[in-house]
């Protein structure tokens, strides 16, 4: 498989998913970029947007099994992992396996749910795997955690705690649609959504070989030391109280991978590092007080870190190894 089948594909899951999901051709092509580099997507909007629209169609464009979690206050860890249930005729316990036992995990309204429940999902999101009165489970591959809060409601919700939301390769939000948008939505959409016209392009095991053909593209070092100049820069900025981790260096890394063969190039660019900075930064930063006071944003921060860190020369010779 090359970097143009990959390109290809993700063409075609993007052509797929934009028959339900109008206007919003951008923020797919990120969340493909999740997909591809195995990592999980915090989608972080209002409701009525189309989260839970976005999640099925790509989960039909992808050929992959798909479950929904509504996140509430009395949910528990075993609702999520499954638990072992005794069955009275066998006389032995029996396990009932949870909803996290699929590809792709719609966990909605995440930050409704008490930390408790929340950490249950720390172990599938990073280990890929459940346990379960001590017996660990492998998760299917590919296995991605789309979650959604609301921001602007705050009753019975719970802050997402700064090691998880760590864990989530991007933040995204899809925002409203403009006017011309949401017309053609109506029409599109008017009655019923037509699920039915979305076609499987892929499947579970090409997704898994796509993801592993993505890992090998190439990244120089000036790449590779432009990333790290990066993620070091919001470690000592002023108004940060905690900056990017090595873990946000890695997924920097892993998705500009992804992001350069969707554009049918087997190496990376810095170009490609600042096009995705944001939506793999911006979550990962803790403003300071004094930030938050004067009223300042961590994609404002963000700016100007990669306005401050002089990117390597452009040339594709530089990068493609060759």
């Amino acid at each position: 498989m090359s970097a143009l089948t990959i390109q290809s594909l993700s063409e075609a899951i993007l052509q797929q998913t934009e028959k339900i999901i109008v206007g919003k051709s951008d923020k797919i092509r990120l969340i493909i970029m999740a997909v591809l580099a195995d990592g999980h997507i915090l989608l972080e909007d209002l409701p009525g947007v189309g989260k839970t629209t976005l999640v099925k169609t790509l989960s039909l464009a992808l050929g992959c099994s798909s479950r929904r979690i509504q996140f509430v206050p009395d949910l528990m860890p075993s609702d999520i992992c499954g638990m072992r249930i005794y069955n009275q005729k066998s006389g032995d316990f029996q396990l009932v396996q949870g909803p996290v036992m699929t590809n792709l995990l719609l966990a909605d309204e995440i930050n409704r749910a008490i930390p408790r429940t929340q950490s249950a999902l720390l172990e599938a999101m990073e280990e890929r795997q459940v346990t379960i009165d001590g017996e660990s489970f492998p998760l299917p591959r590919p296995f991605l955690v789309l979650a959604t809060q609301n921001p602007v409601e705050s009753e019975s919700t719970f802050r997402l705690p700064a090691a998880q939301m760590d864990r989530f390769l991007m933040r995204l939000s899809l925002g409203y649609p403009s006017a011309e948008e949401e017309l053609r939505m109506l029409g599109l959409l008017g009655d019923t959504i037509p699920f039915d016209t979305v076609q499987a392009v892929t499947d579970a095991g090409t997704i898994v070989a796509m993801q592993q053909q993505a890992a090998a593209v190439s990244v120089s070092e000036e790449v590779g030391r432009y990333i790290v100049e990066l993620t070091a820069a919001t470690r000592t900025h002023p108004m940060l109280q905690m900056g990017a981790s090595p873990r946000a260096s890695r997924a920097l890394y892993r998705a500009a991978k992804v992001w350069a063969a969707m554009a049918g190039r087997d190496f990376v660019t810095p170009d490609d590092i600042q096009q995705i900075a944001h939506p793999v930064l911006e979550h990962r930063l803790l403003l300071s007080g004094e930030a938050r006071f004067s009223g300042k944003t961590a994609a404002e921060i963000l700016d100007a870190v990669l306005a401050s860190v002089e990117p390597p020369p452009r040339g594709e010779a530089l990068y493609d190894g060759r």
